[in-house]
């Protein structure tokens, strides 16, 4: 099976009008710039896109218009994910997925299942799926860790678990994954501040947060690690890292909509219970952007 989904790759934003409704026309602005600067692939209705806050008729529109934007540039990957296995395949039986690449889906969440669990929810979720599933492991989020053990053991028992977005911040745990994984198996970084370290030891890219602000920056440094520059590829690491540190500060995404809105490309809403980011990190986003731009 072909890796479609290798290098750089965008958790995409939602940006919201002063009314809370969603913001199309900036969102095929953050669509068109993604391509244009390199992105190898969009993800839509991810963490970023405050999803949880989004209706099910909202969540279809948004892949309806990134599939129409992008109109097959580039491939696509839908989060489709929850701590209800059955309500996940739901989901994945119910929306309209056609020219869409992949599935994101994130271990259960508050749960807190065992290990046994997350394997079978997975399982049973690759069952079910017409498309890739690609794992997404951010126990910060969760309140659960998916082992490598536990990786690797959906990589070898199902043939359309493809990859996973790996977000624990453990490099031992990504080095297991690496030394055990399939061929067909790949491990993508869900760190900004992890690309160029995941993919000198054999990651695959990265999903990225701070690439909504800085897709060319994102696109370069992947690219260069990813054909062994890695002297360029640490350069832009290192240079970007205080920006990525203030975007996280306040939480994602409030941090990269304030410095995406301090330079024009959106307005600066989000959906309760997220809010904006304070005074303070807003103007040292605003310096911090206008430095690395």
């Amino acid at each position: 099976m072909q890796k479609i989904f290798r290098g750089a790759g965008v958790a995409l934003i939602t940006p919201f009008r002063s009314d809370l409704q969603i913001d199309f026309e900036s969102l095929g602005k953050v669509t068109a710039s993604q391509i244009e600067n390199g992105m190898d692939f969009l993800v839509a209705l991810g963490t970023t896109a405050e999803t949880a806050t989004l209706s099910h008729v909202e969540k279809q529109q948004i892949i309806d218009f990134v599939v129409a934007r992008t109109a097959g540039r580039v491939p696509i990957m839908v989060g489709i994910g929850g701590n209800s296995t059955s309500e996940v395949i739901d989901q994945i039986n119910s929306f309209d997925l056609t020219k869409v690449d992949g599935i994101l889906s994130v271990v259960p969440y508050y749960n807190k299942p065992s290990q046994e669990g997350i394997y079978q929810h997975f399982m049973a979720i690759a069952a079910a799926s017409p498309l890739p599933v690609i794992l997404y492991n951010v126990p910060g989020r969760t309140g659960v860790n998916m082992s490598a053990e536990t990786t690797l053991r959906l990589a070898h028992n199902a043939e359309n678990i493809v990859a996973t977005k790996e977000a624990s911040g453990n490099i031992g745990e990504i080095i297991k994954i690496l030394k055990g994984k399939p061929d067909k198996f790949s491990l993508i970084s869900g760190d900004d501040s992890f690309v160029v370290p995941t993919i000198a030891i054999g990651g695959e890219g990265v999903i990225s947060v701070a690439a909504n602000l800085t897709p060319k920056l994102i696109s370069s440094m992947t690219h260069y690690a990813l054909h062994g520059d890695f002297n360029n590829a640490a350069t832009i690491q290192l240079n970007i890292q205080s920006l990525i540190e203030y975007i996280f500060t306040e939480g994602n995404p409030s941090g990269v909509k304030a410095a995406m809105h301090s330079i024009g490309l959106i307005e600066n809403y989000l959906r309760l219970p997220l809010v904006p980011v304070s005074d303070k990190l807003y103007q040292q986003l605003a310096e911090k952007t206008k430095k690395v731009l």
